[in-house]
């Protein structure tokens, strides 16, 4: 089959990469994203690239020195209190293989990289319907025929549909999104140190994370209803406020600052994929990202294996294998996803726990040892 025409729908780091890795390779893909341009909506926070994912990826598509200039080793600390304020854990070593990067910084330089026009701002898929050869997208006023669609678009795909009927499930755990300039709070400055900081109790943490240009990101987290978490996402930032002293009260004081004094930004139900999430490979449709394996961010494998996948394919689709080798990379794919998916699945486990800080603290001490 011709696999010439690439549609890939989602303009988040997995797709931007398999478009620049595509035209590396002497194609023309067209990237579809519904925001109008790249400053539509707040990219999230800082990101922690892998040598064996991330990494490995930005030096496959040619972009290591433009990573490399823009990310923040100095950021890798590690910070763990309990709900007492105890500082019970603190590392911080710069030599560590996992350097961080605001993702607006990642996706600006993959914005960088592509040819003038891969990208179609403000162009939302609205139907994908199969062709007499390939398929048909179709928006606003619009309809274009591919060989091929990627699935880029993350947890709530418009593409994975037509590959199965497998849907996000809430994880029962809710975080609330907060905002630190850093001049103007030096005291959640100093009790983030040099990287991130937990803290963590009974089913609950205060997260806080360094961004680049002064700036820190914060997560108050707890488990929650579904339900209640819909209600949050539509309450006032001073509801929401009052809502987390409530369930907080009785922390240090020095953690419940995290609360009173950040910027409320957004409520986030966490949703995962079921683990080793596959389907029945299909001719001219495939998934990278979230889109495929969406997991919680406590593994820290999440952009990791959108860049992984991007590789991959785009070795797929550019090979003499045809669909086949697409199909391999879907089992390949699953298969790296699983593992990761576990290991988020335990990782939210152990910080939202009726124990406490102690299974996480017994991780933080077993990575450093090398158990």
């Amino acid at each position: 089959m011709a696999m010439n025409r690439i549609a890939i729908v989602g303009g988040g780091p997995g797709g931007l990469l398999l478009a620049r890795l595509l035209q590396r390779r002497g194609r023309s893909p067209v990237v579809f994203e519904r925001d109008t341009h790249a400053e539509e909506r707040p990219q999230g926070g800082s990101l922690d690239l892998h040598s064996r994912t991330g990494q490995y990826a930005m030096r496959q598509a040619g972009l290591e020195s433009a990573f490399i200039a823009a990310a923040r080793p100095e950021d890798q600390g590690d910070r763990l209190y309990d709900s007492d304020g105890a500082l019970l854990f603190d590392r911080d070593d710069p030599t560590d293989d996992r350097p961080e990067i605001d993702r607006t910084a990642l996706r600006g330089i993959l914005l960088d990289s592509l040819l003038p026009d891969t990208v179609r701002w403000g162009c939302r898929v609205a139907g994908i319907a199969p062709g007499a050869d390939g398929f048909v997208l179709a928006g606003d006023g619009w309809t274009e025929r591919f060989d091929v669609v990627v699935g880029a678009d993350g947890a709530w795909s418009r593409v994975r549909p037509l590959l199965s009927n497998a849907e996000p499930a809430y994880e029962g755990v809710t975080l609330v999104e907060l905002g630190f300039d850093v001049a103007r709070h030096p005291t959640i400055s100093m009790l983030t140190g040099t990287g991130k900081m937990f803290a963590v109790g009974d089913n609950r943490a205060l997260i806080t994370q360094r961004n680049g240009f002064g700036h820190i990101r914060g997560y108050a987290g707890l488990r929650l209803a579904e339900a209640t978490a819909r209600e949050w996402q539509a309450s006032s930032p001073d509801q929401l406020r009052q809502a987390l002293r409530e369930d907080f009260a009785g922390w240090a004081p020095m953690l419940r600052e995290v609360i009173e004094t950040g910027d409320v930004i957004g409520v986030r139900p966490l949703y995962a994929m079921p683990v080793a999430h596959r389907w029945q490979s299909r001719t001219g449709v495939t998934l990278l990202g979230d889109a495929a394996h969406l997991m919680s961010p406590f593994s820290g494998e999440g952009v990791n294996l959108a860049l992984a996948d991007a590789v991959d394919l785009a070795e797929a689709l550019t090979s003499d294998g045809g669909w086949m080798s697409v199909t391999r990379y879907e089992e390949a794919m699953s298969m790296r996803a699983a593992a990761s998916a576990e290991g988020a699945a335990r990782g939210l486990n152990s910080v939202f726990s009726p124990e406490g800080v102690a299974p996480v603290l017994e991780h933080y001490r077993a990575r450093v040892s090398g158990a």
